[in-house]
């Protein structure tokens, strides 16, 4: 099964943390390619000077019913041979979408990064195959006001 690579430094501009969840990137099912999709990895850190006053940074995952404003990227191949995903992806949301509850949180220091890989395919983090359905990585902070990293490497299904 192809895998794919998408972050929110591969199109548009990155938008500011504040003390409400901005959508970094997110991957979502397509009417014209309709499948279902599961996230194996994500990544998260602060991309920007850090501020005078360690502070934390909230990421999460949440299911994506409906995206709002953001800008498309092309998903990249891990392997390059691979055909292009059909699923979509799209990065640095200026008006967020629709999501329901939170299936994956972590708060981090502004100074540290992290990386999760699911264990197995019960640890993945899966999506249905419905249009604009999806998977949101998130982030906010109540202090922190510079950008962060955000990364989903997923596989359609």
């Amino acid at each position: 099964m192809a895998r794919y690579h998408v972050d929110n430094r591969m199109a548009g501009t990155q938008q500011s943390l504040t003390t409400t969840y901005k959508t970094l990137a997110s991957v979502v099912g397509v009417t014209a390619t309709l499948c279902r999709g599961r996230a194996v990895g994500l990544a998260v850190g602060a991309d920007g000077a850090p501020n005078a006053t360690d502070c934390q940074i909230v990421y999460t995952v949440q299911r994506q019913t409906a995206t709002g404003t953001a800008t498309a990227a092309t998903p990249n191949p891990i392997v390059p041979a691979d055909v292009a995903s059909r699923s979509s992806a799209f990065v640095n949301y200026t008006a967020e979408g629709t999501y329901t509850l939170p299936i994956w949180s972590r708060s981090l220091n502004q100074r540290a990064s992290m990386q999760w890989v699911a264990q197995d395919t019960d640890a993945m983090l899966l999506w249905p195959a419905t249009n604009n359905a999806g998977l949101a990585l998130m982030a906010l902070s109540p202090t922190y006001a510079s950008f962060a990293l955000g990364i989903v490497d997923y596989e359609d299904m």
